[in-house]
């Protein structure tokens, strides 16, 4: 069965905090998961309204809110203003384009190790950053 673990953890999570479990809350969770890239609650409402025609926008919305409360989604906001979700993993940071609003993952060992470095000779216990760097991606530079 696809997604087991997240629809178990998201079972758990909504039986300790005395909330219902839902078809709803079960489709929105999956169409998360099957996204391919960062993705909108806009994203997540239009598709998720294929199966479930009545759902409202505030469902998606909670839901979540609700996921990121669990463990089960994360929530990044880039220069843009549009809240966006992707699966939690491994640290890592964000090449943004500017004009087409393309999302490209990466990870730097020199740049980590540079943070590092630098908060080591100030003196600053670093315990987080967020990385992000804004341009035009290859196919918008064409």
């Amino acid at each position: 069965m696809a997604h087991e673990l997240e629809q178990s953890a998201l079972s758990r999570y909504l039986e300790k905090h005395g909330l219902k479990h839902t078809k709803q809350r079960e489709a929105i969770l999956a169409v998360f998961l099957d996204a391919s890239a960062h993705i909108t609650s806009e994203e997540i409402f239009e598709k998720v309204r294929k199966g479930h025609p009545d759902i409202g926008f505030t469902t998606v919305y909670r839901t979540m809110k609700l996921l990121c409360e669990a463990g089960l989604a994360d929530e990044r906001h880039f220069d843009d203003g549009i809240t966006r979700y992707e699966i939690p993993h491994e640290h890592h940071d964000h090449l943004i384009c500017t004009r087409c609003g393309k999302i490209i993952e990466f990870e730097c060992r020199m740049i980590e190790s540079a943070q590092d470095e630098i908060a080591e000779r100030y003196g600053f216990d670093l315990l987080r950053h967020r990385h992000e760097l804004y341009g035009h991606c290859s196919d918008c530079q064409k």
